[in-house]
């Protein structure tokens, strides 16, 4: 009766707009046959207004996956290149942070391993909130930063890259059953700061799952207990995805080739010299604006994306 309820309401949202739009070509047609132009500004706006309307909910369209309402477990991965990846790395997680600020998500990070002179090697960041999965998940793949390093004594144009993995947070008792024989878990001491205390308890936590071998390891929280509760979180996120990308796989087999979101498959590019341009490799969308990209102003890929899908029936 939910799915019902949901898809009524989903078709009446529908309906409503058709309607809309059949009474602005009236007004429109109206207008045109009698030559009153005192309306036309007032014809504009509503057009505007409707166009913005139809994007919206063309872009719900496609939230419609299995994992799409849920939270979003993001990990970003420095690639090679040490500290310049590194400090692109960071950057990347400052600007999903403040794209889920901006949209007034709940963001978590989970654990980071910081660089050995700026930025991070890794993070694992969680973002609560409505159908954060569904908006994420096309950020999923290589990111390439282009610019003149801060890092190099000669000023020179440097290109890094970071991977940026997007899970669906599970739901441990619903999603994934782990029989706790099946997990391994190691204490060790936190090699990141955090004073005194780290220093002289194992509190950082590593979870292996025997099985598959998947391995969460978290220690950037205050205890043990906050840090195997994390990895467990980050354990049943990573099992979930690997169910996802089993069955995704098998429907291949019938659909075609599944191009892999891994190190070779750049998904967008930010360029901060010698012109300044973010440019999206699977849309062709582009925007001179990089640095309020940077700031998180993502809504524009992150929908060229998702009405793609629409558009290849996806």
């Amino acid at each position: 009766m939910r799915q019902l309820g949901a898809k009524r309401a989903l078709v009446n949202t529908w309906r409503g707009l058709e309607r809309e739009v059949a009474d602005l070509y009236d007004m429109a047609a109206l207008a045109v046959q009698e030559g009153d132009r005192s309306l036309e500004q007032e014809l504009e706006e509503e057009l505007q207004r409707l166009t913005a309307e139809f994007e919206r909910l063309e872009t719900q369209l496609v939230l419609s996956g299995d994992y799409d309402d849920r939270n979003a477990m993001l990990a970003f991965h420095a690639g090679a290149g040490g500290t310049e990846s590194q400090d692109w790395a960071n950057m990347l997680l400052r600007m999903y942070l403040q794209w889920a600020e901006r949209h007034g998500y709940e963001a978590e990070l989970l654990d980071v391993s910081a660089g050995e002179e700026a930025g991070i090697k890794s993070a694992f960041l969680a973002i609560k909130g409505d159908h954060a999965y569904g908006y994420l998940r096309g950020e999923h793949g290589v990111h390439r930063l282009v610019r003149l390093s801060p890092f190099d004594a000669d000023h020179a144009r440097h290109t890094s890259f970071a991977l940026l993995e997007v899970l669906p947070e599970a739901e441990a008792d619903l999603d994934v059953k782990i029989n706790p024989e099946d997990l391994k878990v190691d204490t060790f001491r936190s090699s990141g700061p955090g004073g005194q205390h780290m220093q002289k308890t194992s509190s950082a936590v590593r979870v292996t799952h025997i099985p598959t071998g998947l391995v969460a390891v978290c220690e950037s929280q205050r205890s043990q207990h906050q840090n195997r509760e994390a990895a467990l979180r980050i354990l049943h996120a990573r099992l979930l995805e690997l169910e996802r990308v089993r069955k995704e796989k098998e429907e291949a087999k019938l659909k075609g080739e599944r191009v892999e979101a891994g190190w070779g498959n750049q998904i967008r590019s930010y360029v901060l010299h010698p012109y300044k341009m973010v440019k999206d490799h699977r849309t062709g969308l582009e925007v001179g604006n990089a640095e309020a990209v940077l700031e998180g102003e993502l809504d524009g890929f992150i929908g060229a994306y998702l009405r793609s899908l629409v558009g290849a029936g996806k």
